[in-house]
């Protein structure tokens, strides 16, 4: 095999998981240049806490996904996020991803890290780029890691990295306080993928509405405002959910919620199903709770109804508020910021007729967000010429 370079980006979500920013950004990086795309570790125990990555497990820890992008699934020994251990998990995917370019015949000329782990150091001479897609330290209760860890590794990253971009305006500004420049990179959107979405079968598991349907696509987790979920439906319009419940969402909360008649949960949803679900919405919604972590992020989801062609209410988070700084933004995206003012923005977008025309003026502002740019940014701040 002739010898090349490859970039390595270390992701904190599994390439098949949720399509989140670490698939779609991997996979407009892969159009630009060769991408190596390392999984979260995995060992024996994993796949019995976690069922979904079993079949992970039984596949060839490396593989290839295209003629320019591979896929790497570490498999390291039990008890890995384990104080003391973590560190020799790293060492082990630093020693793992050195050997997996040497069988590719591939060198690494860039490094870049979204994880909390010491792995900047891969490949000794290879450009670095720490991206911050969400704000570790305000969430370490819901990632379930030690908040000191996630500190220190903040520390080191901001301290080691060659360059460091992030997601959403608040990153920027902390890091800035630290001391560390960033590059503002924001999530994007895929409009190709949603470009004949009123052709898209409507799903098996939802029935034809007689009114206009509001929804909201993602995890279901401790970030989601469930009062601004209820107060939607309290107001008596059908509101479809698409995505994987987690406990850290009220359990009984969410149970009473799809208890309702006119409240319909059809659970996780692969990406390539969603443009069937995103057709049936008339608004998509955007309802995070104004915590540090949320504050901190940039939710796909906003991005995505809009290359939908489908109605915006987001909560007023100030990624929202970035996206609306551009008057076309601030026209097509209702922010709210709190449960009265979102129901009824919600209300008033679910008023508005989806008209060819409107769908058009969302679909060509996502356009300008598409992941193809994101990708190009990326590789511009890392500093690796191709």
């Amino acid at each position: 095999m002739a010898r090349g370079t490859v970039i390595v980006y270390f992701a904190g979500t599994r390439y098949d998981g949720r399509a989140g920013t670490d698939r779609h950004v991997t996979d407009a990086l892969s159009a630009l240049a060769p991408v190596l795309f390392v999984d979260p570790p995995s060992s024996a125990l994993t796949r019995l806490l976690h069922p979904e990555v079993a079949d992970t497990r039984r596949e060839p820890e490396l593989r290839a996904v295209h003629a320019n992008l591979w896929r790497l699934s570490p498999r390291v020994l039990p008890g890995a996020e384990r104080p003391g251990m973590h560190h020799l998990t790293w060492a082990l995917m630093r020693r793992r991803v050195r050997r997996a370019a040497a069988e590719l015949g591939q060198a690494i000329t860039g490094v870049i890290v979204t994880v909390p782990g010491d792995l900047l150091g891969t490949a000794p001479g290879a450009r670095t780029l720490y991206y911050a897609t969400d704000d570790l330290v305000a969430g370490a209760e819901l990632l379930g890691l030690p908040r000191r860890r996630l500190e220190a590794a903040e520390a080191d990253h901001l301290a080691r990295a060659d360059a460091v971009a992030v997601v959403s305006p608040v990153l920027r500004d902390r890091f800035a306080g630290l001391g560390r420049d960033a590059a503002f990179v924001p999530n994007g959107c895929a409009p190709a993928a949603f470009a004949d979405l009123d052709a898209a079968p409507w799903p098996a598991d939802l029935p034809r509405f007689d009114r206009p349907v509001a929804g909201f696509v993602g995890n279901i987790n401790g970030r989601i405002d469930l009062d601004m979920l209820d107060g939607v439906a309290d107001a008596g319009h059908p509101l479809v959910l698409v995505g994987k419940h987690q406990d850290t969402c009220d359990p009984d909360r969410f149970a009473r919620l799809t208890g309702r008649p006119d409240v319909h949960w059809v659970g996780h949803k692969a990406f390539a199903e969603l443009p069937s679900y995103l057709r049936v919405l008339d608004v998509g919604l955007t309802p995070y709770a104004p915590d540090g972590f949320n504050r901190a992020s940039f939710p796909l989801k906003t991005l995505e109804y809009l290359a939908a062609g489908r109605g915006v209410v987001a909560t007023g988070l100030p990624a929202t508020a970035w996206l609306r700084e551009d008057p076309e933004g601030a026209a097509l995206i209702r922010s709210a910021a709190d449960a009265e003012a979102f129901v009824k923005a919600a209300e008033e977008e679910l008023a508005t007729p989806r008209t060819p025309g409107l769908q058009d003026r969302r679909r060509r502002f996502a356009e300008r967000h598409a992941w193809e740019r994101r990708a190009r940014s990326l590789i511009d701040i890392l500093g690796v010429a191709q």
